[in-house]
């Protein structure tokens, strides 16, 4: 049974999406499913994509969303850093033709896209919550990478996807993440730098762990401050963590992993947001998209949530029509990473305090 109470609208607040990284948890999780189109195309993530655009706009109530995807030819962290997710293997063809479609698929619909050249879909995310700051709005950030996790504010709250999808995941304020970490959002970069992030290449400090990481940082403030107090002598690093740790974070190429890691992992300019709302969307374009994505059941809460639009009289999309307009459409066919759980916290109380889409956050209150 969800935890999750309805909320109510929240003015001003935008929800950004990682298209990116919820797209490869349904690759996987919906994989089963095998769903194509009439004319073979997989789709069998979209759907479960779409699905979680649906819950979000229906729990969260957004005046604005944005969907932001990796660039999928072109990478500057890559080109600078040539080590940079160089483990990864090549993505399946099946996952790699549904990120296009996706994309194109959810500008048919209406939903504001963006694919930022030579970026990735954290550096739309990372935009969205420098604009909710300045502006004076609120954000969302829905994804499942931690990395989001540094744009947590008083503005921002990330909404990290898990198996639950929308309704079974936390929304990340301050509090509750460091409730989680024990750790602040403006440590979280200095926490992922010393620990490293395996799943994009980078190694971390060696033998600095995530709770060495954070108890130093919960003692320290910041990496640069330990650094520093291990060069002259190391006692508050020694007194935190240990003469050990103090000793690894001594070594030479300690202090270089942190610093090549943060600059990796920091948010790359050059993103430029749409502007406005694109609700209601057309009750015509939902009512293609769920029967494309063999969504009937959906329909009507879609219609609801996406349209505003309450058209159960109307005659359905057949088949035929979903397959002939994206024949039209003449769609082009262009790694599945999996994300760590969250980490578990003990007592049930803190539990659903973490799960609660209400409580203690400011940014959808």
């Amino acid at each position: 049974m969800s935890v999750a109470p309805e909320v109510e609208p929240a003015a001003g607040l935008v929800v950004a999406i990682d298209g990116n990284s919820l797209l490869h948890r349904a690759y996987h999780s919906q994989a089963g499913t095998g769903l194509r189109t009439a004319d073979g195309r997989p789709v069998w993530a979209i759907r479960g994509l779409i699905g979680q655009l649906i819950e979000a706009v229906d729990r969260l109530q957004p005046s604005q969303v944005i969907i932001g995807f990796d660039d999928p030819a072109l990478s500057y962290r890559r080109d600078r850093w040539p080590t940079y997710k160089a483990q990864r293997t090549e993505k399946p063809e099946t996952l790699v033709s549904q990120l296009a479609l996706a994309a194109e698929l959810l500008r048919e619909l209406g939903v504001p896209v963006v694919c930022p050249a030579g970026l990735e879909a954290d550096d739309v995310l990372a935009e969205v919550a420098t604009a909710a700051c300045a502006g004076g709005t609120t954000a969302v950030l829905m994804t499942s990478d931690r990395d989001a996790f540094a744009l947590i504010s008083d503005r921002v709250s990330v909404l990290r996807i898990l198996s639950g999808g929308v309704e079974g995941s936390p929304l990340l304020t301050p509090q509750r993440l460091h409730l989680m970490l024990g750790i602040h959002p403006h440590q979280y970069r200095d926490y992922a730098a010393l620990r490293g992030d395996a799943s994009d290449n980078l190694p971390g400090v060696r033998g600095i762990g995530p709770k060495t990481a954070s108890r130093l940082l919960a003692a320290v403030g910041s990496a640069a401050a330990a650094f520093d107090d291990v060069d002259t002598g190391g006692k508050v690093v020694m007194d935190a963590v240990g003469r050990g740790a103090a000793g690894r974070l001594g070594e030479p190429a300690a202090r270089t992993a942190w610093e090549l890691n943060c600059q990796v992992m920091a948010p790359m300019p050059g993103v430029t947001l749409p502007s406005g709302s694109p609700f209601p969307l057309a009750a015509a374009a939902v009512r293609r998209m769920c029967a494309l994505l063999q969504m009937p059941a959906t329909l009507p809460r879609a219609l609801r949530v996406l349209a505003q639009h309450d058209d159960a009289a109307a005659p359905a999309v057949t088949w035929t029509d979903a397959a002939r307009w994206a024949d039209d459409n003449r769609w082009s066919d262009r790694g599945a990473a999996r994300f760590p759980p969250l980490p578990r916290v003990r007592a049930k109380a803190d539990q659903l305090a973490l799960f609660s889409l209400s409580s203690g956050a400011a940014t959808v209150s």
